[in-house]
């Protein structure tokens, strides 16, 4: 681990493994409610039939669809209890790439672009490999 003692944050405990428990907390349950947000999207407001037919309109079956509902909302809650997180972290990077490529590669890089580029999906997918690096963290069920 790196010594960060003779750094100002260091000193008030940054790098230490309570606070590496806690980062890895904070980006599990941040992680695990934008899953819970985008699943409540896709189910609540374009439904889960509108969803099917905008995954068919770029090439995808439209039964991923529901595929990647199922994994946003399973994944999500595993990630905010902390059950397996290393594992559910590594197994919702291609749903994050799926986004990045499929929906949102031909818009460009920026996500302010029309209809959104692939940064926020191609981003959120390091954080899940970041996480699974980390581990649970603080208050997970298991690693």
């Amino acid at each position: 681990m790196i010594d960060l003692s003779s750094n100002l944050l260091g000193a008030a405990g940054a790098g230490s493994a309570t606070a590496i428990a806690l980062a890895a907390l904070l980006l599990r349950l941040s992680l695990g409610g934008l899953f819970l947000a985008h699943a409540y999207l896709k189910y609540f407001v374009f439904t889960p039939k509108g969803a099917a037919g905008f995954f068919a309109s770029l090439g995808v079956p439209g039964w991923f669809a529901y595929l990647t509902i199922a994994a946003e909302t399973l994944g999500g809650i595993a990630l905010i209890l902390g059950f397996q997180t290393s594992l559910v972290a590594l197994l919702l990077i291609p749903t994050l790439l799926g986004a990045a490529i499929l929906a949102h590669g031909k818009n460009g890089f920026w996500f302010n672009n029309p209809n959104g580029g692939w940064e926020y999906p191609a981003f959120w997918a390091v954080t899940l490999l970041i996480q699974a690096l980390l581990g649970g963290g603080a208050l997970a069920l298991t690693a």
